[in-house]
């Protein structure tokens, strides 16, 4: 049985960057199939390419995601291929391609990674998702839902966004 790691990233302070975290925490109340993890990995990209080392088969990516959309319009795509430059990932930071170049860098192999992100209304010091964006999340809840129910669901970068 294959193995999912649905990952919410995202900085609790900068407003619609807690976006994913606000995803996984309402996905904690839900069902999900047993071989699905899901967890908050806020700022900790280091912790989250270790863990992506334990044998997952996919990676479901929930991130605040800037595209020039509406705020609180949702995005589902796949990350371009990711080159293994070694760098280490910021540890006051999260960018999830350079945790997806770090992995690659200490042995991982590539992983199928789809993203959920969500177009951020601002990104300012401060706690608390803006409406546009706290309305997306339970839209967001289910793509992520749709998405570990069907692992064979493949999105290219130029899918267009599917949800306002």
């Amino acid at each position: 049985m294959s193995k999912t790691l649905v990952a919410g990233v995202g900085n609790i302070f900068l407003s619609d960057d807690a976006f994913g975290l606000e995803v996984v925490r309402r996905l904690a109340d839900r069902h999900v199939p047993e071989n699905v993890v899901v967890a908050d990995y806020g700022i900790r990209g280091i912790h989250l390419a270790y863990e992506l080392l334990e044998g997952y088969d996919r990676l479901i990516l929930v991130d605040a995601l800037s595209r020039g959309g509406a705020p609180g319009t949702i995005y589902v795509l796949e990350p371009d291929e990711v080159p293994a430059t070694g760098a280490i990932p910021d540890a006051h930071g999260m960018e999830p391609l350079a945790v997806l170049s770090y992995l690659a860098s200490i042995g991982g192999g590539p992983i199928p990674t789809v993203v959920v992100g969500c177009e951020p209304a601002t990104l300012d010091e401060n706690m608390g998702l803006s409406k546009p964006v706290e309305r997306a999340v339970d839209k967001a809840v289910d793509v992520v839902l749709g998405l570990i129910r069907n692992p064979a669901v493949i999105v290219s970068a130029d899918t267009p966004a599917i949800a306002r």
